[in-house]
Parts: structure tokens; sequence; C-alpha cells
């Protein structure tokens, strides 16, 4: 990650990548009072059970492939699919291939 200024940086995610077995790698890129952008990254054949979030988030998915089950609905995560989900929305999520993603969370908690 670079710095240009305090408040400013810039990084290539795909370097940012780590795909530990049997866990889910999380690292936040930045926050701030309205928003937080993490970058997750999931190891082939993993799922994560069904949740939801408190807050608004997208996806934006980076490398991989796998599976979001939304509101029961079954949508193919591969590199460049945007996904919205206002607070409150029933997930789930199986990775077929490691998977990066962007999640972004926005509005209050």
């Amino acid at each position: 990650m670079s710095l240009k200024q305090s408040n400013s940086f810039y990084t290539q995610l795909q370097d940012q990548c780590e795909y530990p077995s049997n866990q889910v790698f999380s690292k936040v890129l930045l926050k701030d009072n309205s928003s937080q952008h993490n970058l997750i990254c999931i190891a082939s054949g993993m799922n994560m059970a069904e949740h939801s979030t408190n807050r608004n988030a997208t996806i934006t998915v980076i490398s991989g492939k796998g599976t979001l089950v939304l509101k029961g609905e079954k949508v193919s995560l591969e590199p460049g699919v945007f996904v919205s989900m206002p607070s409150g929305t029933r997930h789930a999520l199986k990775s077929e291939q490691n998977l990066a993603f962007l999640l972004i969370f926005s509005g209050n908690s």
C-alpha cells in the first residue's frame, strides 16, 4: 500500500489478497464516518452461512468464482459482478475458486 497523504492512498488489490484455508481473510482498506471498505478473500470450497448486516452493503468481485444466495436467489460471482444489498438483506456465499471481492458498507449501523 502506498500513501500519498495521510488520508489518501492507492493499492493493487490483487497484491493484498490472501487465501488462508478454513477462514475468511478480511482487511479494512478504508474507514470513515459513513463507510467502510473491506477486501474479502475466501479460499476455494469455503461456505459462509446465511447472515445479514446492519448496514447497506455492496460487493464488487475482483477475482475467482463463487455463488451468492441473495434472498433465496443464486447469483453467480465472477470478476466484474457488482451486487447491492440494503441493510438487513439475508445472504450466504460459497466459493468455487479462490474468491476475492471488495465489500463496502455504507449508512449508519
